[in-house]
């Protein structure tokens, strides 16, 4: 009896915990989506001196989600801003998986992309306190293989500033598109 019952236990745990992931997935994944779809947009990569890859992909990726981050971090939003953090790079996991790579050279590049992400984050805290051309030059750390980086500029400008128009319930509502 002791064992069906640890048995019983173990499995109403296990169910809990997918139960969570599922939820997770379906709260985060409109956010997530949205910034798949930002990063998209071909009119970002015009002044790409090459094709663009899935590293210039995931670098506008990850500039759309420091963005976001920055525009809400809050105290109020902390719990929720790392669930989404948490899920985001999770998902970006998935998406090596899915690519082929393997085990070793996925925890290398996560630990790369988280790195990058990181630096983003601290690079964009001032932004309103910079001016343009320091904002240029913080966008070349990132974005070397782009010629042209002023229209890129302007795009995260003006993203920027509709994200600080809207609340983050409104994109966990998905109510708005960022």
């Amino acid at each position: 009896m002791e064992t069906f019952l640890k048995e019983q236990f173990e499995t109403i745990n296990e169910s809990k915990i997918i139960y969570n992931i599922f939820i997770m997935n379906e709260k985060y994944l409109y956010i997530y989506n949205n910034f798949i779809n930002l990063t998209r947009n071909k009119d970002l990569y015009s002044s790409l001196y090459r094709d663009d890859n899935f590293s210039d992909r995931l670098t506008l990726f990850l500039l759309h989600f420091a963005f976001f981050l920055k525009n809400f971090k809050n105290e109020e939003n902390k719990i929720i801003l790392q669930e989404i953090y948490d899920f985001n790079f999770r998902q970006l996991e998935l998406s090596l998986r899915e690519i082929g790579y393997g085990d070793q050279s996925i925890n290398k590049k996560m630990k790369d992309y988280i790195n990058l992400f990181h630096s983003m984050v601290s690079e964009i805290h001032f932004w309103k306190n910079l001016s343009r051309a320091q904002k240029l030059e913080k966008f070349t750390i990132f974005l070397s293989d782009f010629r042209e980086i002023d229209h890129l500029l302007d795009y995260f400008e003006i993203f920027n500033e509709n994200l600080s128009k809207k609340t983050l319930n409104s994109y966990l509502k998905s109510v708005s598109n960022p």
